[in-house]
């Protein structure tokens, strides 16, 4: 039992160790560089870069300089907002550094330059570095070419066992990610994949074609991001190839990527869902905010001054039944929500499964029976309820109270369940258009139901209340 909680101790003061503060500490206080670069080897590059800021530039420089820039790459490519660190060093040092650093590192870093120091650096790279960055840089954002890196090992078809590893041996000097091998043929061709294991327990006498998964999973490099994102998710392994229109290796997809492209994905969607052209953050400039927000605010403006428009085609209505008015927002908000829910069902199906006409069709019947079901216990409980307050609240005659709240019940139960069917239905029209489904967003699927919802409910007021009943004369 003591010897327990003496582990559990130990654990716990792991936990608590501050890294970025033993490095700020180490820093400031060693004297000896060759006892500081050692400490600091015992650190992770994203610990060092997050003490970076509470350094000074004396600090800084010492470290960068301490470290080399092969070292200094790899802090730099955690760094969050790296202007404020890149100004500190000149234009040729800058390119030494990001001459160490995988290339879609560096394609990150020169992102968040200027222009014109983004091309001076360029410029000043080496071939093959350059040559790497202008691969990715050549492809569009949404293309799954423009998230790859060209760290991979690859060894001929031909090759005996023997040769396959003396080839990675000599490859691994400049490409950590070895634990999965690609194979080419005769004529540079993409022809399947190994694990590192497998090379190393072969034996000699072996073929290599014996331990080449010649069906290993890939992507084209112009494959959309979008459609990539659930296929990476559902495959366990540590990268997966990104080929050319002509079967040539380009790049790889490792599991870090994978990471940060379900991130990018999950923020963009998550923007649309919002009313956003695209995503924010927080060092954002408010013009940028404004220019970002402020396309789908006209379109939601004119929206609701459609919806607006529609409702005063009912003013006579309003003006013989006044208290119907007072239900409006109770409808509208039902409306909207029960619509968001389905949209937000619909396109976690889309992104996550590829659906076959009938799954298409049980969904958007799926959707119509909630939409139904909840229109129906909300619609019955909101009609009791506004039941009971015109009669008792309102003295309002039972007969009358009753036709009112039964209107309300009803066009609750109807507008529901026609939000849950727009809420699924459009995101299917414009996946089935080859458009993100995500734009149909939530305020633009609450604005459309407003409209749905203002219809059905002054329709059937007009149809019910003074229609059939007589109950007011316009």
């Amino acid at each position: 039992m003591e010897e327990e909680k003496v582990v559990n101790t130990a654990e716990a003061e792991i936990i608590q160790r501050n890294y970025v503060e033993e490095i700020v500490t180490l820093i400031t206080t060693e004297k000896d560089l060759s006892a500081l670069k050692e400490q600091l080897g015992d650190y992770h590059e994203s610990d060092v870069a997050d003490a970076l800021p509470l350094l000074t530039k004396q600090d800084r420089l010492k470290l960068y300089k301490l470290l080399g820039d092969e070292a200094v790459s790899e802090i730099f490519a955690y760094l969050e907002d790296p202007q404020e660190y890149f100004e500190e060093l000149s234009t040729e040092k800058l390119a030494d550094i990001i001459e160490e650093m995988d290339a879609s590192d560096a394609v990150d870093v020169l992102d968040e330059l200027e222009s014109d120091m983004r091309e001076q650096i360029i410029e000043l790279l080496d071939e093959e570095s350059a040559k790497d960055i202008e691969l990715i840089t050549a492809y569009d954002e949404d293309k799954i070419g423009s998230k790859m890196s060209t760290n991979y090992v690859a060894v001929e078809q031909s090759f005996s066992i023997k040769q396959a590893m003396r080839s990675v041996i000599a490859q691994a000097a400049e490409n950590d990610n070895i634990s999965t091998v690609y194979v080419t043929d005769e004529n540079g061709v993409y022809a399947g994949a190994f694990s590192l294991r497998d090379l190393v327990i072969a034996r000699s006498t072996a073929s290599l074609d014996d331990i080449i998964v010649k069906a290993y999973p890939h992507f084209y490099a112009d494959d959309l991001v979008s459609n990539c994102v659930e296929r990476l998710k559902d495959l366990s392994e540590d990268s997966i190839p990104i080929l050319s229109d002509k079967n040539r290796i380009l790049g790889v997809i490792t599991a870090l990527e994978l990471v940060e492209v379900v991130d990018e994905e999950l923020a963009e969607d998550y923007a649309k869902f919002a009313g956003l052209t695209e995503e924010e953050d927080l060092t954002q400039p408010a013009i940028k905010s404004v220019a970002k927000r402020i396309p789908w605010l006209i379109i939601l403006m004119g929206l609701g001054l459609i919806v607006s428009s529609v409702i005063g085609l009912f003013d006579p209505i309003i003006n013989a039944i006044p208290y119907i008015f007072y239900f409006q927002t109770l409808i509208l908000n039902m409306s909207g929500n029960c619509g968001t829910q389905s949209l937000a069902v619909t396109i976690r199906v889309l992104t996550s499964e590829e659906l076959t006409a009938k799954n298409k069709w049980r969904l958007i019947f799926k959707e119509f029976k909630v939409g139904l079901i909840n229109g129906f216990v909300i619609g019955l409980l909101t009609m009791l309820v506004t039941a009971l307050y015109l009669w008792l609240g309102k003295d309002m005659v039972i007969t009358q109270s009753f036709a009112i709240s039964g209107c309300i019940g009803l066009s609750l139960m109807t507008a529901m369940m026609v939000s849950s069917l727009s809420g699924t239905v459009i995101p299917l029209l414009l996946k089935k258009a080859k458009v993100d489904p995500a734009v149909a967003s939530g305020p633009m699927i609450t604005t459309l139901n407003d409209l749905i919802a203002a219809s059905v409910y002054y329709g059937l007021a007009y149809l019910f209340i003074i229609g059939i009943f007589g109950m007011y004369a316009l």
